[in-house]
């Protein structure tokens, strides 16, 4: 099963998703005119005036129970920060080379851009739910483009993605982490795990909201403070990385055998892997929220995406270069282990033991972000309670299942389901990019006026119809 999984994979990820994605994302910071450079203050600006909770809401599109802006950011961080961000990056340089760094950092500043877009088009087209706004891909490809077909093909996609592949790389990590730090068996981490799932998605999405609103922004803080630290600590290192990363980025000076090819390839499967730009996912989390105007939960959304992987996966990598432990032949999150725990001193495996208790956190987090993502798209075929706790019991039998599977077979099958959901979503905004073009055009119009941009559904007569949240 391996094998097969493995050439399916080699075929769709190598070839046709990463040249499609990074094809798009010119594409769309060209017809952006580089939204995600030219705005990135406001970007900012947007965050910090959602995270104070003072978010405009205003008549036609509040909603009793709504998840606010910042909220809905951090269930998309939730889900981005995670296993792609300390596992993902070492697997990328154990295989790639360190010029896969390069990579990452390129599909992030490119595909901020299709981020942007999609999660534009998630809140244009979102739709009132029994407790918040529901949205993402499958709706605005059935309401802008009428394609029911195409609309259930993503749904189903996602849900085996995010629900149940994903998932399971995320239990995976975590189970590792715990046997290389505490020897801790992966069966029990996995029963662990499967309970506290559970518990949680049973509390629906205000509580997967207010659960990683809190979690999420303290690890990846500490994180980052303890990859500081560690840069500090080698900063005469850091020319020679950078070098390091660049030379081997284009075949130039070639270490761990991470040739051009290996390099780009595992560059952007892991960093769509981490930061989700252009995938689909993250307008799902994006539809929730309760703005004056689409464009500005794109722009948070965007925002993500540089949270993602120029802060966190960049300090994961500079670890582990620094250690210079990627030539030593281990992989996943233990080669991020086996990094810090060179760097604070390896014989008392303080790294083992940070990096265990933090992928707890993001991953965890990732599991329960990844399981709304699946619950919204299977409302979206049939709204039905039963069909939704029957997947609530399946997602906590795939965390344990991934708890004890081996990582080649978990990674393998999540890259196939990524490849089909991310080319499937690329193709829908492809032909409705132009709509969140327009909205861009309207926001910045509103803003050069000194106003709080509000959106109506009248600035887009043709789909009027279609924007049922908004006047």
């Amino acid at each position: 099963m391996e094998n097969v999984v493995q050439a399916v994979s080699g075929v769709l990820t190598d070839y046709v998703m990463v040249f499609t994605l990074l094809a798009m994302a010119i594409y769309f910071t060209v017809a952006t005119r580089g939204v995600q450079f030219r705005m990135m203050g406001e970007m900012c600006r947007l965050l910090i005036k959602s995270g104070s909770r003072n978010n405009v809401r205003t008549k036609g599109h509040s909603h009793n129970g709504a998840v606010s802006s910042f909220q809905a950011f951090a269930i998309s961080i939730a889900s981005r920060v995670g296993t792609g961000n300390l596992a993902g990056v070492a697997t990328a340089i154990a295989l790639g080379g360190p010029g896969a760094v390069f990579w990452m950092w390129l599909i992030a500043l490119l595909g901020a851009s299709s981020a942007f877009v999609e999660s534009t088009l998630a809140q244009l087209f979102k739709i009132k739910g029994k407790n918040s706004f529901m949205g993402g891909p499958a709706y605005y490809i059935q309401k802008g483009l009428h394609k029911r077909w195409w609309a259930v093909t993503f749904a189903v996609l996602i849900t085996l993605t995010f629900g149940f592949a994903f998932n399971t790389v995320q239990s995976n990590t975590i189970a590792s982490a715990f046997q290389e730090s505490y020897a801790f068996p992966r069966e029990w981490m996995g029963i662990i795990l499967t309970v506290l799932t559970l518990a949680i998605i049973f509390g629906g999405i205000k509580s997967i909201s207010r659960f990683s609103e809190i979690v999420v922004p303290v690890m990846a803080v500490a994180y980052i403070l303890l990859a500081l630290v560690i840069i500090v600590m080698n900063i005469d290192r850091i020319p020679h990385v950078f070098a390091l990363i660049i030379e081997n980025a284009f075949g130039i000076g070639q270490a761990a055998g991470g040739a051009f090819g290996a390099a780009m390839t595992m560059g952007v499967k892991r960093g769509l892997f981490s930061n989700e730009a252009g995938e689909g996912s993250t307008p799902n989390a994006a539809a929730t929220a309760s703005v004056s105007h689409p464009v500005k939960q794109g722009l948070i959304q965007a925002l993500g995406v540089y949270t993602d992987t120029l802060l966190i996966c960049s300090a994961t990598a500079f670890i582990i270069l620094c250690s210079g432990m990627f030539i030593e032949g281990h992989d996943g999150i233990v080669l991020t282990q086996k990094a810090i725990d060179s760097e604070l001193g390896g014989s008392h495996n303080y790294g083992s033991i940070f990096v265990s208790i933090a992928i707890l956190f993001f991953a965890f987090t990732s599991i329960i972000a990844n399981y709304y993502y699946g619950e919204t798209n299977i409302r979206f075929i049939r709204d039905n309670d039963f069909i939704i706790r029957v997947y609530r019991l399946l997602v906590g039998a795939m965390v344990y299942l991934g708890a004890v599977c081996s990582l080649d077979l978990v990674w393998g099958f999540a890259d196939i389901t990524m490849a089909l959901m991310t080319l499937c979503n690329l193709g829908a905004i492809a032909l409705l990019g132009k709509y969140a073009v327009s909205l861009l055009g309207d926001y910045m119009s509103q803003r050069k006026a000194g106003k709080d941009p509000v959106y109506r559904s009248s600035t887009i007569p043709d789909i009027a119809s279609e924007t049922e949240c908004w006047e």
